[in-house]
């Protein structure tokens, strides 16, 4: 069975929600299997290590999970317009895949979650988007052949799937949400369902 990788940092829910209900997309293409992964936080100083998985919540993801994944899904929160930190360290330290090419022709997209409508949602998927490109990776968003793409009120963009958090920070999704994060869960396992095939 072929492998989606959907790796997210989230600290409140709202992405690690996102994250399950694209899993759930990429699970109704036959053949295909959602692999759940978190990004670990980041410290100005560390005191201790962090513990090798988290308390709760998907494992922390690892350069394997990315070499051995068929395509790939990153989520993050936004911060200022940009992905937090954490998701920004991890792809700082890929140097290595990078040179070696272990990403270059696999499907990738991008999702997050902002606290206010125009928070910032889009500047950071497209910030996102940069480094998957660098890694030579075939990035997607959401085609509006999906109707619910130009009639949502909250979350959803071209660019990937989002969530809008609100002032409380809920992490709930709206109905439209959950149908634009799992469209985006079946687009990139259908596509790379599709690129094997052809190989």
């Amino acid at each position: 069975m072929s492998e989606i990788l959907i790796a997210y940092y989230s600290r409140g829910g709202s992405v690690a929600n996102l994250a399950r209900q694209i899993a759930r997309g990429v699970e109704e293409c036959p053949g295909m299997q959602a692999r759940l992964r978190s990004i670990p936080p980041v410290a100005v100083v560390t005191r201790e290590a962090a513990p090798p998985e988290p308390e709760s919540g998907a494992p922390y993801l690892t350069r394997d999970d990315l070499e051995d994944c068929s395509g790939l899904v990153l989520g993050s929160p936004t911060r200022f317009g940009n992905m937090a930190a954490p998701v920004k360290h991890f792809l700082d330290g890929l140097g290595d895949l990078w040179a070696s090419g272990g990403l270059v022709g696999k499907p990738a997209a991008v999702f997050t979650s902002t606290a206010s409508m125009h928070g910032g949602q889009e500047s950071t998927l497209l910030s996102m988007m940069v480094p998957l490109l660098h890694h030579g990776m075939l990035v997607m968003g959401i085609p509006y052949s999906e109707p619910v793409l130009s009639s949502t009120r909250s979350g959803g963009t071209p660019y990937g799937a989002s969530h809008v958090a609100g002032e409380a920070d809920d992490p709930n999704l709206t109905d439209d949400e959950k149908v634009l994060s799992r469209a985006l869960g079946r687009r990139i396992a259908t596509v790379c369902r599709q690129l094997e095939a052809g190989a």
